[in-house]
């Protein structure tokens, strides 16, 4: 565990969120840079979506077009065919605060989480809040509640349970999803180590995920009730903020590493980077 060579796919980053595998390259939203960005097997980087409210969570429906999230007006926006951007849920009416992090599963159901509370600027005390169904026709409802601080989310490979980082209590939850993407039978899945919270995260083939913790720089693979099955940590001064298994046999965890989160510092550093090495489990599941 823990020490394992890291390769920088992409540096230069202001913030790096939401990593994702799709069509054989790497996304990554790079939130306070305003951009989401496809990175291909040479290592290119093109830009797929400006989004000046900050992207945040991505995912793609059946038919092939791109979900982002747009944070600070806590909209989902839609990547049309010829690139063009256009609103496909505007979710201010049931999110408290900042959206962030969503998943899409095979349906083209979008789980959609938000900060609930002023995390930054702390002008608002700490709250708990909903997590948000996006329907593929756009339509949505609220189908969790009370849950501190939702953030990176997967979707099992047989679409049946959908497990949510809450950051604020350092765990894992797990829903049973419905027939209909409500959700049901909410469960401690697992508890992450002293010290360490959630952010993004991934699923792998055995039924473990991969938890990136801004805290510590460490990305624990986790079973499910809590026993750590393996760990890779970032250098020195650097924390992890999301995590994603791909590659061509999908065995590369990609990592987005950081020095800072705060909007201003980032953009004026642009420090960030992704890395990557390589992990004995492929990865499955959505996203």
């Amino acid at each position: 565990m823990g020490d394992r060579e890291l390769r920088t796919i992409i540096d230069g980053l202001a913030f790096g969120e939401g990593l994702r595998w799709h069509d054989e390259r790497l996304f990554v939203s790079d939130m306070h840079g305003e951009s989401v960005l496809a990175i291909d097997a040479s290592g290119t980087a093109t830009l797929s979506a400006h989004v000046p409210e900050q992207p945040s969570g991505l995912g793609w429906l059946p038919d092939g077009r791109m979900l982002v999230v747009s944070m600070t007006d806590r909209r989902v926006l839609r990547r049309e065919a010829d690139g063009t951007l256009v609103e496909h849920a505007d979710l201010s009416s049931l999110a408290p605060w900042h959206c962030n992090d969503m998943t899409v599963d095979g349906r083209g159901n979008a789980y959609v989480g938000n900060f609930g509370w002023d995390l930054i600027g702390r002008t608002t005390p700490p709250r708990r809040t909903n997590l948000i169904l996006v329907r593929p026709d756009g339509t949505f409802q609220e189908v969790a509640e009370e849950l501190n601080f939702p953030n990176g989310m997967v979707v099992t490979s047989d679409g049946a349970t959908l497990i949510v980082g809450e950051s604020g209590a350092g765990q894992l939850t797990a829903f049973a999803i419905r027939a209909d993407g409500t959700l049901t039978d909410r469960r401690v899945w697992a508890t992450l180590p002293t010290g360490s919270v959630p952010d993004g995260i991934c699923l792998d083939a055995a039924g473990a995920v991969w938890s990136a913790c801004p805290r510590t720089g460490a990305v624990w693979r986790l079973a499910e009730g809590g026993a750590v099955l393996d760990s890779v940590q970032l250098p020195a001064g650097e924390l992890a903020f999301a995590c994603m298994l791909g590659g061509v046999d999908r065995r590369t965890l990609f990592i987005c590493a950081a020095r800072s989160a705060m909007p201003q510092e980032c953009r004026a550093t642009r420090d960030a980077r992704v890395v990557a090495t390589e992990v004995d489990v492929a990865g499955a599941g959505w996203p």
